[in-house]
């Protein structure tokens, strides 16, 4: 997505619309945990290093989201946020939620999980993010359309960072992506649990091994 490519529109994206489709694809995610199984065996070296990773990454994905929010909660289109972790990619919040993703896959035991899950967040946040662009490109014009030539669409920049001393943010949204942020951790207790059930024989079987 280029900004010459951008094409401004009026009506702002439905963020309702994504939420849902996210959350629906976490339950859908645990419910596949019931039908796999990683190839490596839990408690194995390369099983645990696996599950190590993938919690650090969802860590990371959970304390970039509140991060990011901090900046635009309570600002969301209505005016350009271009500091903190803005100033590194456009998309911070998709960028880490990206990072969950991947660390599910991690945690799953999986390496095939992990590059899966990690390609459709990106896929579908691409989409979601250029409907975002030509809506705030239609609002705001040329101090949008310069953002957007000035900071990477995805991939963070580090050597972009800049901030401003004072920041105002919105509490409500903070905790909305807080409680957001608890889908990418509640799935770690859950694939323990489809993983202990089956060592004790109360789980039928996996029918599929993810490598």
């Amino acid at each position: 997505m280029t900004s010459a490519s951008l094409k401004p529109v009026l009506q702002p994206f439905v963020q309702r619309k994504r939420l849902i489709f996210v959350r629906v694809a976490a339950v859908l995610a645990v419910l596949l945990l019931f039908l796999t199984k990683p190839a490596l065996s839990e408690g194995s070296n390369g099983h645990e290093t696996l599950e190590f990773l993938g919690l650090a990454l969802v860590l990371v994905c959970v304390a970039g989201r509140l991060w990011s929010s901090l900046y635009v909660g309570g600002r969301k289109n209505e005016e350009v946020v271009s500091t903190g972790p803005f100033s590194l990619t456009q998309n911070p919040l998709y960028f880490f939620s990206t990072v969950g993703a991947v660390g599910v896959g991690l945690l799953f035991g999986s390496l095939l999980a992990a590059v899966a899950l990690g390609t459709a967040s990106f896929f579908i946040f691409r989409v979601t993010a250029r409907k975002e662009a030509e809506f705030l490109l239609g609002k705001f014009g040329p101090s949008y359309l310069a953002y957007v030539k000035s900071t990477p669409r995805f991939w963070p920049n580090p050597r972009l960072y800049h901030d401003h001393v004072q920041m105002q943010f919105s509490t409500r949204a903070l905790k909305r992506t807080f409680f957001d942020g608890l889908y990418f951790l509640a799935i770690f207790p859950a694939i323990e649990l489809v993983e202990y059930l089956r060592a004790t024989g109360f789980l039928f079987p996996a029918f599929v091994t993810l490598y």
